[in-house]
């Protein structure tokens, strides 16, 4: 019996495996957003075992198990790490159809060699091998990003992050290329004025400056764009209930800013429109140095206020949301093309009922200046699976220009997550193949071919040009 993941998993034709195999499989990879930690990165870290590496902080695979009932003690809670592994192994073979089945099986076979598939039965055996391999330098933290020909990454950072780490790793010739990311949420979230405080005093503390006026934190700000940009940034990201555009408010924007430094409550409105502000003056710094944008928009999170109390955030009780966001999209795209100030954007839904439309909405924006200058992004979260990649792509396909598209990244928090990158170009192989066999697109495998190497790697390096 030959292995479930096997050589042409996924690929349902004779074409869809000359494209997968002869222009994709062997591209490396560019993962342009990710959470992984620049820390274990720099300090090429060493895993004591399979759960630290697999299960630690992974929330899909704690949802899952929540789910069929297994108690907290074997996600979070203080069972030790080999009774957590036996409670996912026991999970695994109940998780059929959920992308978690195809990553697991996958993430095993190329980190680790194993092609059986986990059981409970097989735990311990499983367990044992992959602890073994982690102790080795093939298996540190360079050593499995080497595995999976990845070339460069970029985390995920704060504005008031010293970028140590990032200027650790520059000096590791053996490291793939890792940069930060921009991710300013933190900056405009004046929901809660105690915390927005404390922020701003370790923004002042990094910066040097008072932060005493609204002026005074967009200094601070572009103080730290440009330190971010001299430490090879070249991305911002934001993750985002919506985009915050509004055409009728008109809020005073210092008061605002010294309310909240006083410790006062903004209402709903305010707070929205504080922060579609800040957003605004935050994209033309982008413009200026040539970045690109990302806006992750749609999730309600923290749901559980119960377990949220007990366990934190990120720990999977978030879910996709049903926000409107056609006008707002339209009115911050809009008020910054007005002035010629729009950056490089990529916009990233949650909820598949706006696929549609933001596929659409980018479309507005490209000027011809840039291939592909606005983008419809790569399937996102509850979306990062079979069926939502295809609806992506054949989103994309439909209402945009696919050939233009800047590929898939992870999004993810598990340094085993990169085989991710090879689902995606197996689901993109079988699209294009299925196409060819049912006479929707000529048989031109060199053409296609060389639509699918763009869209897995040459399009992110020309668009987001990190040697700039």
């Amino acid at each position: 019996m030959s292995a479930f993941i096997h050589d042409d998993f996924l690929l349902q034709s004779d074409f869809a495996k000359r494209l997968y195999h002869n222009f994709a499989k062997e591209l490396p990879i560019i993962d342009y957003h990710n959470h992984l930690s620049p820390k274990d990165i720099a300090t090429n870290r060493q895993y004591e075992n399979c759960t630290q590496v697999w299960l630690a902080g992974d929330h899909y695979k704690w949802r899952a198990m929540r789910a069929l009932g297994i108690n907290e003690k074997y996600i979070t809670g203080n069972a030790t790490d080999e009774e957590k592994f036996h409670k996912w192994a026991s999970a695994v073979p109940y998780t059929v159809r959920n992308p978690l089945y195809h990553w697991s099986h996958l993430e095993l076979q190329r980190y680790f060699g194993i092609a059986d598939l986990l059981t409970e039965s097989n735990a311990a055996a499983v367990y044992q091998k992959t602890n073994e391999l982690l102790q080795q330098s093939s298996h540190s933290t360079i050593g499995l990003l080497q595995q999976q020909n990845v070339e460069l990454l970029c985390t995920t950072d704060d504005p008031i992050d010293s970028l140590e780490y990032h200027n650790s790793i520059k000096s590791q010739t053996l490291s793939p290329k890792v940069l930060p990311t921009f991710r300013p949420d933190k900056a405009f979230g004046v929901v809660d004025a105690v915390s927005y405080n404390a922020y701003l005093s370790k923004l002042e503390e990094v910066t040097g400056n008072n932060i005493d006026d609204y002026d005074a934190l967009l200094v601070a700000l572009e103080n730290r764009v440009d330190y971010f940009h001299q430490n090879g940034c070249r991305l911002a990201d934001y993750g985002l209930e919506q985009i915050y555009h509004s055409t009728t408010a008109d809020f005073n924007l210092d008061s605002l800013f010294q309310n909240v430094r006083n410790g006062k409550q903004l209402s709903v409105a305010q707070v929205q429109y504080f922060a579609g502000k800040v957003m605004l003056e935050l994209s033309k710094m982008y413009h200026k140095r040539k970045w690109t944008q990302q806006f992750h928009v749609g999730a309600i999170r923290n749901n559980n206020k119960r377990l949220l109390s007990q366990l934190g955030p990120d720990t999977g009780f978030d879910s996709i949301g049903d926000f409107s966001h056609a006008v707002s999209i339209s009115g911050y795209l809009n008020e910054l093309d007005s002035t010629d100030q729009l950056a490089k954007t990529i916009i990233y839904n949650l909820n598949p009922a706006d696929n549609e439309m933001i596929a659409t909405m980018v479309g507005n924006f490209n000027d011809g200046t840039i291939r592909g200058k606005v983008q419809y992004g790569a399937a996102w979260w509850f979306l990062d699976q079979k069926d939502g990649m295809e609806k992506q792509l054949n989103t994309i396909s439909s209402l945009g220009v696919l050939s233009t598209f800047v590929g898939m990244l992870t999004d993810s928090r598990s340094l085993l997550s990169f085989p991710r990158h090879e689902y995606f170009r197996r689901i993109l192989c079988n699209l294009l193949g299925n196409d060819v066999v049912h006479g929707e697109l000529p048989a031109d495998e060199q053409w296609l071919g060389k639509i699918v190497s763009d869209i897995c790697y040459h399009n992110a390096v020309n668009y987001f040009e990190f040697d700039n």
